[in-house]
């Protein structure tokens, strides 16, 4: 390694580097450690490790969908406010990332529980109740999933400019058709990386949904309900636990990598 790459950092710096990926690195390690490589199959493919697996994957396409939805308008309304609005509509956007997720469950059960407000109305007006369903599990992801989408979109957006609408404005090109065929195409790298960055963090939402929609099983139970369960002594067994931990970290692996390779600029 260069002098120009490495900089002129004291080489002490090194020891508290090291250590701090050691942390990051070696219980990841231990749990790989813990498989039982010989019946992990099995283990992923147990009835109840199916019904988490399986709930997981539904709700978290389906949480997606719906960030995708909302997300990109919202993007595009941060991304082309003035500079006061952008800040305080980012900063809004922002919130859920660093709240606690419990405290998110408990801020969503307050609004669509039955003594909420719009809990309220739907159970007066149409009796639809959403706690504890499998709806309250794709509100959760989406409620904590939705500002990845948001702010990765909303970033590619800022970068590449409005050059390219105004060019295309000039040649006549109306409002939608510059949406779809200018905008949208430039921040695709983005918008890919949002989508995966959002599917990933549904479908390992757990605070949230614990809270707000239960820890019943094939109904509410995901992967890190199930995971939990097990650890906790009921549920699925400990080595179905420790194959679907395994099965998400090959998820997360998965999710860095493709978010990698769509960023504009990356090595291929």
């Amino acid at each position: 390694m260069s002098r120009r790459t490495r900089g002129f950092v004291p080489p002490v710096v090194a020891v508290p580097a090291l250590l701090g990926l050691a942390l990051l690195v070696l219980p990841l390690a231990a749990l790989i450690a813990r498989v039982q490589w010989d019946t992990l199959w099995q283990d992923i493919t147990a009835p109840a490790s199916l019904d988490a697996l399986g709930l997981s994957l539904a709700t978290g396409l389906a949480a997606t969908a719906v960030c995708l939805v909302l997300g990109v308008p919202l993007a595009l309304f941060i991304a082309r406010a003035g500079p006061r609005w952008s800040g305080v509509l980012r900063a809004v956007v922002t919130v859920p990332l660093v709240l606690p997720p419990m405290v998110g469950g408990v801020a969503l059960l307050f609004l669509l529980g039955r003594s909420g407000p719009v809990g309220r109305f739907l159970d007066d007006t149409w009796g639809v109740t959403i706690p504890f369903t499998t709806t309250a599990v794709v509100i959760a992801q989406v409620f904590v999933a939705l500002p990845f989408l948001v702010l990765t979109v909303e970033g590619s957006l800022r970068s590449v400019g409005v050059d390219y609408e105004r060019a295309a404005a000039s040649l006549g090109a109306g409002r939608w058709r510059i949406l779809l065929r200018v905008t949208l195409p430039l921040v695709r790298p983005g918008l890919v990386a949002g989508v995966v960055l959002c599917f990933a963090r549904a479908i390992g939402e757990f605070g949230a949904t614990a809270l707000f929609a239960g820890n019943a099983p094939g109904v509410t139970q995901t992967m890190p309900l199930a995971i939990y369960t097990a650890f906790n002594g009921s549920g699925v067994g400990q080595g179905t636990a420790v194959a679907l931990s395994l099965l998400l970290l090959v998820t997360a692996i998965s999710v860095l990598l493709l978010v990698r390779g769509w960023r504009p600029g990356a090595p291929r």
